[in-house]
């Protein structure tokens, strides 16, 4: 047996090749105080290495080729644009002239600003996008100190590393982008998430990747072969001859049935006994929807609009939410867009959008989601004015999310039509029949969803909170996180409730939640009655292949002992006989 390291799987595929260490030095930063005459000198130098930081990202970028995914660009796009943003081009500079200190100083200060207040964020994923900042931050400190990345630079032994492992503290989306150009088999990292855009940029590559390996770097020796596995998250060195043997079948099902899922774009997603499942896409930003045409999506069943809010010192206006949703719906060409309400609270928010409000000590607990926003209705107002205004160029329906009792529903009810007698004063055109939709991600909704659902148009629900607040643990405390159980009897019944709810009350029901985007609990939602999933783009292929196999005949036995079942290993047991269910 050889020797094993354990992280997160993020990528899946095998991989076995050399291990090919990348060390690349922390850059201590201290303060220096300047003389009043060399502040503009290093206010300048600063700008000097913006400008060079966007040079290596555009070289990156330029070498893309045309028949990459299309996220491969868009992430570089997306760094560029995050370096032309105030944060960066404009706040250290600020902190520049103010404390008459040197640039790299300036940049730390900004840098850990935000970082204090994406941590303090309670949603996962809005969490790991501090690492892009991150990143961005490094690439500026070590263009100022010309302790340059080695991999931006792309020096001439690069070619050395083709069909190599790479072990590192962290990757860049720009650092993955070259590694894959480079040909490299696979990567592990000793940090990073899941959700973390080098995570997903991998996915897209089909590089397999794993991360939160610590002390990788100290366990593996440069040259060293590996094996590794992105699904198990599994890095094994010194591997038998019989092991390397098992790795080498595992990897050509992998890539065989990788080629075989790129066939199912075009087809219908129907299931073997012939009902038709709606299959849409969860979207962050207008480059997603070009994912969700490449995997043949049906439409968006949950566009988060957080990021509009993030980053600023004020709250976005009416016409920012307006171009953009516009800009939405053209790029859908007549698919269907759900709108989630912005999902914020007041731990989310800075002192700029919020300053009435503070942090609570249990923000999880706090004001989030809708009730925040029917706290302090200047977030929310100008949104729907801008979804009812973009609801005349298609189909845009409207979803609330962190609903707890109905009486939040009509409070909403109230202030949209508040928002339509303004528009009809004004002259403006807009839609007025939009559906409106709520999240089910609180047990007190799940509980009393019938009262939800007598006055909305469709329902949601998110698994994530849902399994949180149902099981009273954070996912993201490792000292509980084996608490977390998707397969709970309790998250179980509640999913059931709402999806049969939604049958009587003849209104739709989809899931949005990280369950929906994983094809180990396809099968047993479809069991449970759902028939629509809102997934990542990358994950529907699979998503697909597993309704496409499934007869619903076949699932109600299997599906009724599993929501039954006591014994977390008895169920583990029984979804695995689910999954393993023929045709």
């Amino acid at each position: 047996m050889g020797i094993q390291l354990n992280g997160i799987g993020v990528s899946k595929g095998i991989a076995l090749g050399k291990a090919h260490i990348l060390h690349r030095d922390d850059i201590e930063v201290v303060k220096e105080e300047l003389p009043a005459h060399k502040v503009n000198a290093e206010v300048q130098r600063y700008q000097r290495a913006i400008r060079d930081a966007k040079h290596q990202l555009q070289s990156i970028g330029d070498s893309i080729p045309e028949t990459a995914p299309t996220e491969v660009g868009e992430f570089i796009a997306t760094h560029l644009l995050m370096l032309e943003d105030a944060m960066f081009s404009e706040a250290p500079v600020r902190i520049i002239r103010e404390q008459a200190c040197n640039a790299e100083w300036a940049l730390r200060q900004q840098l850990d600003s935000i970082i204090r207040v994406f941590e303090s964020m309670e949603d996962d994923y809005l969490k790991t996008r501090v690492d892009d900042i991150n990143h961005i931050a490094q690439l500026i400190l070590r263009t100022l100190t010309k302790n340059n990345n080695p991999l931006i630079q792309t020096p001439p032994e690069i070619d050395h590393w083709q069909g190599d492992i790479i072990i590192a503290d962290d990757l860049s989306p720009a650092d993955t982008v070259l590694l894959q150009h480079m040909g490299i088999a696979g990567f592990v990292t000793e940090s990073g998430g899941q959700l973390s855009h080098t995570a997903i940029l991998a996915r897209s590559l089909g590089i397999p990747a794993i991360v939160g390996v610590h002390q990788a770097r100290r366990y593996v020796a440069d040259g060293e072969r590996l094996i590794i596995d992105g699904e198990l998250g599994l890095t094994l060195g010194q591997a038998t001859r019989q092991e390397t043997g098992h790795f080498l079948k595992k990897q050509r099902r992998f890539l065989s049935k990788r080629r075989k899922l790129k066939l199912l774009i075009e087809t219908p997603c129907i299931t073997a006994c012939g009902e038709p499942i709606n299959l849409q896409a969860n979207i962050d930003s207008e480059n997603d929807i070009d994912a969700m045409h490449q995997t043949g999506l049906s439409g968006v069943g949950l566009y988060r609009t957080e990021f509009l809010y993030l980053n600023r010192e004020d709250v976005p206006d009416e016409e920012t939410h307006y171009t953009v949703y516009r800009q939405l719906i053209r790029k859908l060409a007549g698919a269907p867009l759900t709108i989630r309400t912005v999902d914020l609270g007041a731990d989310k928010l800075n002192k700029h959008l919020a300053p009435d409000l503070i942090a609570h000590h249990n923000p999880a607990l706090g004001l989030r989601g809708i009730r925040y926003c029917l706290h302090n209705p200047r977030l929310i107002i100008p949104q729907l004015r801008a979804i009812l205004r973009a609801a005349c160029h298609g189909p845009v329906q409207i979803l609330l999310p962190m609903i707890t009792h109905v009486s939040e529903v009509h409070e909403l009810k109230n202030l949209i039509e508040s928002v339509k007698s303004e528009l009809k004063g004004e002259n403006i055109a807009f839609k007025e029949d939009v559906r409106l939709g709520g999240m089910i991600e609180v047990p007190s909704a799940a509980l009393t969803v019938q009262h939800l659902a007598a006055h909305l148009d469709f329902l949601s629900i998110g698994t994530n909170d849902l399994i949180q607040y149902t099981l009273a643990v954070d996912r993201t405390d490792d000292t509980v996180d084996y608490l977390f159980d998707p397969l709970s009897p309790a998250v179980l019944t509640l999913i059931k409730r709402t999806i049969d709810t939604g049958k009587k009350y003849n209104i739709p029901v989809s899931m949005c939640g990280e369950m929906a985007g994983n094809p180990r609990y396809t099968r047993l939602l479809l069991g449970l009655g759902l028939r629509a999933f809102s997934t990542p783009p990358r994950a529907s292929l699979e998503i697909k292949k597993v309704i496409l196999d499934t007869s619903l005949e076949d699932l109600e036995f299997l599906t009724q002992a599993i929501l039954e079942e006591g014994s977390s290993t008895a169920r583990t047991v029984l979804i695995n006989s689910l999954n393993n269910l023929s045709e």
